[in-house]
């Protein structure tokens, strides 16, 4: 035991005057060495690849505009492609674009001469240079919206339609809320979780069917769990850090206006994953799951006002400062509504549905404790009925919803 301690020593005495960034560096540099002694001996033993060209092309986003369709192809295989021709419905029709040979990993877009009927079905076959095709479905032609100040003004409705006004209206529930059993509170709770519940899971499944759909290159279908890991821990975290910031402030004998702005902007960072989600929806034509969001979290967004409320609930706040708690939590889904109808391809739309989700289900952490009593183990029937329904209520408002 003393030998192998002297010999810590003498290591750690060594490196005593290197610094730590350096001793970092080295493990990388001679990674590098390796990689640049294996290029520079042309990967021994392995030659240089021989048979056919290896062509792959990705449908990244479909535009339809009046009498054409719009194909963002990106190349996903290791060999250039060349399309030659373009056939719609089997049927040979002009193009405009790439022109020359799409690299790896480049993309280009196809302006194809098709006068289409809106509602019909179509099939697009590319066919490249060699003889290979690549096809791509279109289940129904619909105008795509056109990405101008009024679709934006339309993200921005929804945005404080979801965001703002169900908070504001939720700040009207404290008188009532002071009245109502605290067991039924936790059912209105139970059900709020059965509806995000439904989300989550739609969100994640479409994400994945687009990511599916789209190129794989950078990571295809692990993009829509990157996105939801990446939004789970970063408002875990804000979360952690705005709670300790809470607590020490009450501590600190903080007023109620400081802690329902801290809760505000909580929200805030909740409601910006939400704006995501449902500007991606709308974007790329999940219009069926757009208005499931925007139901879904409106009716959520409505419980918050209570949270934010609480705080201040002894006292006698200005309508002012209401209002501007209001907006502090509801206006970011605006401007998540406005990045997620940015999504102008697979990857980025495959990555903010899985934020979306990975949001939905930190807000359902975060409500999961206030389903139980103090002292309660399992799950009161009460409790089991309002998550039933809210997952029954979403499903049928599915049915009522049109593609």
């Amino acid at each position: 035991m003393e030998a192998g301690q002297a010999t810590a020593d003498n290591a750690r005495d060594r490196t005593r005057g290197v610094p730590a960034w350096v001793l970092g560096l080295v493990p990388l540099l001679l990674i590098v060495a390796a990689i640049g002694a294996f290029s520079a001996l042309g990967g021994p033993g392995l030659g240089e690849r021989r048979g056919p060209l290896v062509e792959e092309l990705a449908v990244e986003r479909t535009v339809l505009v009046p009498g054409a369709i719009e194909l963002t192809v990106r190349n996903d295989g290791p060999d250039p492609v060349a399309v030659a021709q373009v056939a719609v419905n089997d049927a040979f029709t002009s193009f405009r674009g790439a022109s020359e040979p799409i690299g790896r990993l480049g993309s280009e877009t196809l302006v194809i001469a098709q006068p289409w009927i809106e509602g019909e079905a179509y099939e697009v076959s590319l066919l490249t240079s060699t003889g290979a095709t690549i096809t791509h479905a279109i289940d129904a032609a619909v105008l795509t919206p056109a990405a101008d100040l009024g679709f934006y003004g339309l993200m921005a409705l929804l945005g404080i339609y979801v965001g703002v006004i169900p908070i504001a209206l939720g700040m009207l529930w404290l008188p009532w809320i002071r009245r109502i059993p605290p067991a039924w509170l936790r059912a209105l709770m139970a059900l709020t979780v059965g509806l995000l519940g439904f989300l989550a899971i739609d969100a994640t499944l479409e994400g994945v069917e687009l990511a599916g759909e789209g190129s794989q290159a950078f990571g295809g279908v692990a993009l829509v769990f990157i996105g939801a890991a990446v939004a789970y821990l970063t408002l875990t975290g804000v979360s952690s850090w705005l709670s300790q910031r809470r607590r020490a402030s009450a501590a600190a004998g903080a007023s109620g206006a400081t802690l329902a702005t801290l809760v505000a902007v909580g929200i805030g960072l909740h409601n910006l994953g939400e704006g995501l989600a449902i500007g991606t929806a709308y974007t790329t034509g999940a219009l069926a799951l757009g208005a499931f969001l925007v139901v879904g979290f409106a009716l959520h967004n409505t419980t918050e006002g209570l949270a934010i409320v609480a705080p201040i609930a002894t006292s006698c706040p200005s309508l002012g400062r209401l209002a501007a708690l209001g907006v502090i939590a509801g206006a970011p889904a605006v401007l998540g509504a406005w990045i997620g109808a940015s999504a102008f391809n697979t990857s980025v739309a495959a990555f903010l549905f899985g934020a979306g989700a990975g949001a939905i289900v930190q807000v359902i952490v975060q409500l999961a404790p206030s389903l139980r009593a103090e002292g309660e183990r399992g799950l009161q029937p009460r409790i089991v009925g309002g998550l039933l329904a809210g997952l029954a209520l979403m499903f049928a408002t599915g049915l009522l919803v049109s593609v």
